[in-house]
């Protein structure tokens, strides 16, 4: 089966180059912080901060600044303004709305959505790591914010990641056929892919047969990796996997999915004819279903 690939994922292909070799030297740091032509993401409990509905770049604002990296040499920082009341911290960068950026990446390039799902998902996490797992004592921003340090014992924190597979299952034998599921709590006629967290001491493949035969009932097979998309929120990445039954009986777990059946393609382009779209319109399962229907 031929897919194309696609490098315009929504949130995927970030244009900053991280500078790891020089976060660590505060002198460099600090000439950043200074740079005329220095950028600053301004961010409030996960939320972009806009005006007019553009994303700002204000001057520079009080807060900790965390450094992204560096566009054509331009340093990006990223500020947290979550410690603010809502209209403190839009007052503070002249903005007039605190928007979810989920909400408005349909009108970003993509090199912008990226920037800004990685200040998101980075801000978010600062903020959570506020002190050591190991004991107990607070954390101090360091390395330009690209980990934590703990004041007393010492120990070095870094972003953790969340890996979650997301899969297309597709019936065995004719007629051709995919697996689609609707989960607690979701539209009457809201129908998505299966997709889960992995475990500790799983491959990727173990977890889409798992969360496979968990939730719908359904034994894999064949399990072919696709594609991969940054998903920070908060800290999630996504990977998308086709994967074959072995048999088409279906038995949901009626916890997290209450109805799942197979649809043809002809059902799908009928759906999309109607709604308009298929899948999440910033999600990696629009990509694997419209793969699938154009394979």
């Amino acid at each position: 089966m031929a897919y194309v690939v696609r490098s315009d994922l929504p949130y995927n292909g970030g244009p900053l180059d991280r500078a790891g070799r020089r976060r660590g030297d505060s002198a460099w740091l600090r000439d950043q912080l200074a740079h005329p032509e220095r950028r600053t993401i301004p961010l409030w409990r996960d939320r972009c901060l806009l005006r007019d509905g553009a994303v700002l770049n204000p001057p520079p604002i009080e807060g900790e600044p965390v450094f992204l990296g560096l566009d054509d040499h331009v340093p990006v920082f990223a500020v947290d303004l979550s410690a603010l009341a809502e209209s403190d911290a839009l007052a503070a960068v002249g903005a007039d709305a605190a928007v979810e950026l989920r909400r408005i990446v349909g009108r970003l390039a993509p090199a912008e959505a990226a920037v800004l799902a990685y200040a998101r998902g980075l801000c978010h996490w600062h903020r959570n790591q506020r002190y050591c797992g190991g004991c107990g004592a607070p954390t101090k921003l360091a390395d330009g914010g690209a980990t934590r340090r703990c004041a007393d014992c010492g120990r070095q924190h870094f972003p953790r990641i969340e890996p979650a597979i997301i899969t297309l299952v597709e019936a065995p034998g004719e007629p051709t056929r995919c697996l689609l599921a609707r989960h607690a709590g979701a539209a009457p006629d809201a129908y998505a892919l299966l997709a889960g967290f992995v475990e500790v001491g799983e491959c990727l493949e173990d977890a889409v047969r798992r969360e496979v035969a968990e939730e719908a009932g359904v034994a894999i097979g064949e399990v072919t990796y696709r594609a991969s998309q940054a998903w920070p929120f908060p800290a999630g990445l996504m990977l998308g996997f086709h994967a074959r039954a072995l048999s088409d009986a279906i038995d949901i777990d009626g916890d997290e999915l209450i109805q799942a059946r197979w649809f043809s393609r002809a059902e799908l382009l009928d759906r999309r004819r109607a709604r308009g779209h298929l899948g999440r319109p910033d999600s990696i399962d629009r990509y694997l279903i419209e793969s699938w229907l154009h394979a």
